[in-house]
C-alpha cells in the first residue's frame, strides 16, 4: 500500500500510493458533500417552516446557525482529541450515520424545539468530519501537494451547496406533487418535512462506504508512545502560538461569511426580492455554486502551492488576502439588484471569490502544527469558524432584517452589510498575521 520511503524524513512511514490517497480523498469529499447538503437544505425551506411553526426571520437564523453550530463546534474539540489518538476512519463513519439520521428527523419535527434538537444532532454528527479529514489528508500527501489535496476536499462543501440547491429544489417539487404520507405517531407530513427525509437518508450509504477507506500512517512522529501529547501540552503549544492561531481563526472565519450567507440567506433573497419560486431559484443558484466555487477553492490551493514552492512560507495567507480584496466590491453589489439576470450574473464571481480562502485555512494550519495535534487544532479552527459563520452570520442577517430594517424585502441589504464588513476585517487581520505566521512555519520545520 506504500509507494516508497519518505525522502524528506528518513525512517518515517512511506506516503500512501496516489491511488489509495486520492480514493480516500474522494470518499471524504463525498461525505463532505452530504454533510453540507444536510446542513443547508433548511435554507430552501425558510418560508414554509416559518408558516407551519410560526417563526420569525430571527428564529430561522437561529435555527440555521446557532442550533447547528454551537454543538457542532463544541463537540469538535473532544472529537478532535479522539481523532488524534484513534481511528479517524471509524470516527467519521459513525458521524456520517448520525447526522444522516438526524437530518431525516428534522422532517418529523412539529415544533420549534423538536426541530432545534434535530438540528443539534446534525451538528454533533458533522463535528466528526473535518478535523479528522484534515488530519488524514495531511498523512496522505507531502506538504508541497497538500494545498491542492485540501482544496479538492474543501470543494466538497461547494459541491454540497450546489447539489443541495439543485436536488433540494427537486425534492421540494417532488414532495409537493407526491401523495400525502401519514406515519404512525407523526401523522401527515408536509412537503418541507418530506424534503428533509429525502435528502437525509441516502447519507447512510456513505457511512458504509467510509469503511473501504485506508487509515493512513501518521507522518512526522516517532511512535504513538514516544510522541503522545497530553492535554496540558496541547494547551501549552496553542498558548505559545496564540497570536498565529487566534488571528488565523478569526481572519479566515470572517472571509468564510459570504459563503455562509450564500448557503443560508441568498436563496431567500432570490425568492422574496427577485421573485423566483424555490424550484426555479434553487437549481440556478446550485449550478453557479457547483461550477464556480470548486474552481475558486481548487484555484486558491493551486496558487498557494505555487507560491509555497517559490519560497513564500505564508502563501496560504497571501492568497486569502487577495481574495478579500476581490470580495469587497463584489459583496457590495451582489445582493442589491432586483433584475433576475443581473442578480444571477453577479452570483458567479461572488461564488468564485467567496470560496477561494476555504481550502487555504486548513492548509495553513498543517504548516504550523505537529501531527499529533492536527485534529485538535483543526477542531479549534472549526469552533471559531462556526461561532462566526454558522451561528453569528445567519443570525446577524435575520436580526438586521427584522430589527434594523423591519422589512423582509430588505434581506439583500442585510446580507450586504454582513458580507462587506466581514471580508474587509478578515483581510486586514490576515495581513497583520503574515510575519508571525512565517516565523511559526520556520519553527515547525526546525522541529
Amino acid at each position: 500500500m506504500a509507494e516508497s520511503a519518505n525522502p524528506t524524513n528518513a525512517g518515517a512511514p512511506a506516503w500512501p500510493k496516489p491511488a489509495v490517497a486520492w480514493f480516500g480523498v474522494g470518499v471524504l469529499v463525498l461525505a463532505f458533500i452530504f454533510s453540507i447538503a444536510d446542513r443547508i437544505i433548511i435554507s430552501l425551506l425558510v418560508d414554509p417552516i416559518k408558516a407551519d411553526l410560526d417563526l420569525t426571520d430571527t428564529e430561522m437564523g437561529f435555527m440555521m446557525g446557532i442550533a447547528f453550530a454551537i454543538f457542532y463546534a463544541l463537540m469538535g474539540l473532544p472529537i478532535g482529541r479522539l481523532a488524534d489518538r484513534h481511528s479517524r476512519r471509524l470516527i467519521i463513519g459513525v458521524g456520517i450515520f448520525l447526522w444522516s439520521i438526524m437530518t431525516a428527523m428534522c422532517g418529523l419535527a412539529r415544533s420549534f424545539w423538536q426541530l432545534f434538537l434535530a438540528r443539534v444532532g446534525v451538528g454533533v454528527g458533522e463535528a466528526t468530519l473535518s478535523p479528522a479529514a484534515y488530519s488524514m489528508i495531511a498523512d496522505y500527501f507531502p506538504k508541497d501537494k497538500l494545498g491542492r489535496a485540501l482544496g479538492v476536499y474543501q470543494s466538497g462543501a461547494f459541491f454540497g451547496v450546489g447539489l443541495a440547491f439543485i436536488f433540494g429544489g427537486l425534492a421540494i417539487q417532488f414532495a409537493k406533487g407526491a401523495d400525502e404520507i401519514v406515519l404512525p405517531l407523526f401523522g401527515a407530513l408536509k412537503p418541507w418535512q418530506m424534503a428533509f427525509i429525502v435528502v437525509g437518508l441516502p447519507g447512510v450509504l456513505v457511512a458504509a462506504l467510509m469503511f473501504f477507506v485506508a487509515e493512513p500512517a501518521r507522518q512526522g512522529i516517532k511512535s504513538a508512545a514516544e510522541d503522545e501529547i497530553s492535554l496540558a501540552q496541547t494547551f501549552r503549544f496553542a498558548f505559545q502560538r496564540w497570536r498565529v492561531f487566534i488571528t488565523h481563526y478569526t481572519g479566515f472565519a470572517l472571509l468564510a461569511l459570504p459563503m455562509t450567507t450564500l448557503a443560508t440567506w441568498v436563496p431567500t433573497y432570490f425568492i422574496r426580492v427577485i421573485g423566483m419560486p424555490p424550484p426555479q431559484a434553487a437549481p440556478k443558484l446550485g449550478l453557479i455554486v457547483l461550477i464556480l466555487s470548486p474552481l475558486g477553492v481548487i484555484g486558491g490551493g493551486w496558487l498557494s502551492d505555487m507560491l509555497f514552492k517559490r519560497g513564500h512560507k505564508d502563501a496560504p495567507l497571501r492568497v486569502a488576502i487577495m481574495a478579500a480584496i476581490f470580495m469587497v466590491p463584489v459583496s457590495l453589489v451582489a445582493t442589491r439588484v432586483a433584475d433576475p439576470t443581473l442578480a444571477l450574473a453577479i452570483m458567479a464571481p461572488f461564488a468564485f471569490g467567496a470560496s477561494i480562502s476555504m481550502g487555504l485555512a486548513p492548509a495553513a494550519l498543517q504548516l504550523v502544527t505537529p501531527n499529533r495535534l492536527r485534529a485538535q487544532i483543526g477542531a479549534a479552527w472549526m469552533l471559531f469558524l462556526n461561532l462566526i459563520t454558522a451561528s453569528v452570520g445567519p443570525w446577524a442577517v435575520g436580526w438586521i432584517s427584522d430589527d434594523f430594517y423591519g422589512d423582509p424585502l430588505r434581506i439583500g441589504d442585510a446580507i450586504t452589510i454582513v458580507n462587506v464588513g466581514s471580508v474587509a476585517l478578515g483581510g486586514l487581520i490576515l495581513w497583520a498575521t503574515l510575519k508571525p505566521f512565517r516565523a511559526a512555519v520556520e519553527q515547525q520545520n526546525i522541529v
